[in-house]
């Protein structure tokens, strides 16, 4: 039985269930149990979102990873990437994402220099895909930067809208005695911004 875990990195609960029952359709069209779906709203540029590496955790092996596009698993700089890659791997796992070819079953079949060159290759495919997405986010970074300072000289910028749902989720689950680590892992966050919404909290608690 093929047995894949799907990974959603999304950026609203609407994008979620879109993404979800199309991505779970597809694998099961393709003959796999769906062991699990992993969904969290972070910054691909981050390496300590809490879903991926509780699905990392998880995996067992001859699994496979299924996700939307390589993006939606690491906008990370290539050697943190590549760790990333590898920590899934290391599990006896591998990655099914549509756009990345894999050549893994031919390399398997094959022996000598063909083997070699194919492993080759697909190492090359990866890297190439894991940059790209890389270089998309720091494209995007950059002109949402642009836009920020035309904005300021237009005198036109708000400055960053509070994602308000999380600040609430957050405050309620510190309130209720979460920890920060089960805290960030419940509200789809860093632990940084955890800190720093609850501080922000209580500061206010204070001052009232």
């Amino acid at each position: 039985m093929k047995v894949a875990r799907i990974y959603l990195r999304v950026s609203t609960d609407e994008q979620d269930l879109a993404r979800q029952a199309e991505i779970e359709q597809s694998a099961r069209s393709a003959g796999y149990y769906i062991a699990g779906v992993y969904r969290e709203k972070a910054s691909g540029a981050r390496a300590d979102r809490p879903e991926i590496l509780r699905m990392i955790a998880d995996l067992q092996p001859g699994e496979v990873v299924v996700a939307e596009k390589i993006d939606r698993i690491s906008r990370l700089p290539l050697a943190e990437a590549e760790k990333l890659v590898s920590s899934i791997r290391s599990k006896g796992a591998k990655l099914v994402v549509p756009g990345l070819v894999d050549l893994s079953e031919f390399a398997t079949e094959a022996d000598g220099v063909t083997r070699i060159v194919l492993e080759s290759v697909q190492e090359l495919l990866l890297k190439l895909a894991l940059q790209m997405a890389r270089d998309d986010y720091l494209t995007r970074r950059e002109r949402q930067r642009q836009g920020v300072q035309i904005a300021k000289a237009a005198g036109k910028y708000a400055g960053r809208i509070p994602d308000i749902a999380t600040h609430r989720r957050i405050i309620a689950l510190r309130g209720a005695g979460q920890s920060i680590k089960r805290t960030a892992a419940l509200a789809g966050c860093s632990e940084s911004q955890v800190k720093r919404i609850w501080a922000i909290h209580l500061n206010q608690m204070a001052g009232d």
